[in-house]
């Protein structure tokens, strides 16, 4: 069986959670303090960092890299179309979200109220918190735009463009900080995407001292 070493908030693990589970590969998780650099673990990833995937007898560290060849050796079912332009959109769309949505938003709003104190390294920084919510809104309306075009973020078919951003969203949403009124057509996008078998595992997460809002494993919200 495939090992997971993750953290349950990580929206890069739960990228890479999703990806497995929707292409069925049964994996163990192991929950990682990889902020303590562990030596076992640092020999593992020398970077020190999370998810680290073990598969097919090879230890894979980044999840750009473990998407990639996940879906280069289970292409099915595919999370990514087969035309070389509509592979550039969900490429391009995945890095928006794991670069700068991650950098404008989950790094203000997740990694300041939880990770800081998991980590015990203080308290939240008020100005990157309301940093993170001002620049969600702007997130949510790019979505909004994408999805007023499109059936899925990146075209007619689901892609790993969705998981990606699911995976970040869903992470916020544990600790409330996503305003699903804001727009009724991203509410309705990720109703769809958290309905899906491939989310279960990451509805029943559940982080010591942080519980979740009613809603969060709410299939109608």
């Amino acid at each position: 069986m495939a090992r997971l070493f993750h953290v349950p908030l990580s929206p890069f693990c739960r990228k890479v959670r999703l990806s497995l589970a929707e292409k069925k590969i049964e994996v163990e998780l192991v929950e990682e303090k990889y902020w303590e650099q562990d030596p076992d673990f640092m020999r593992r990833n020398p970077a020190g960092k999370v998810p680290v995937l073990r598969l097919d007898g090879i230890m894979m560290s980044e999840s750009a890299a473990i998407c990639e060849y996940i879906e280069e050796t289970r292409p099915e079912p595919s999370l990514m179309p087969t035309d070389t332009a509509a592979k550039l959109e969900v490429r391009r769309l995945v890095t928006w979200f794991d670069d700068k949505f991650h950098h404008e938003v989950t790094s203000n709003l997740l990694y300041e109220r939880v990770n800081k104190k998991v980590m015990k390294q203080g308290y939240p920084d008020s100005k990157n918190v309301k940093a993170g919510a001002k620049a969600i809104k702007y997130h949510l309306d790019y979505m909004t735009w994408l999805l007023d075009h499109r059936r899925w973020l990146a075209g007619d078919a689901m892609t790993l463009a969705d998981f990606a951003a699911a995976a970040h969203l869903s992470s916020l949403d544990y600790i409330s900080d996503v305003d699903w009124n804001r727009s009724d057509i991203v509410k309705d996008w990720y109703a769809k995407i958290k309905s899906r078998p491939a989310f279960r595992s990451i509805l029943a997460d559940q982080v010591s001292g942080f519980p979740p809002p009613r809603h969060y494993n709410d299939l109608d919200f």
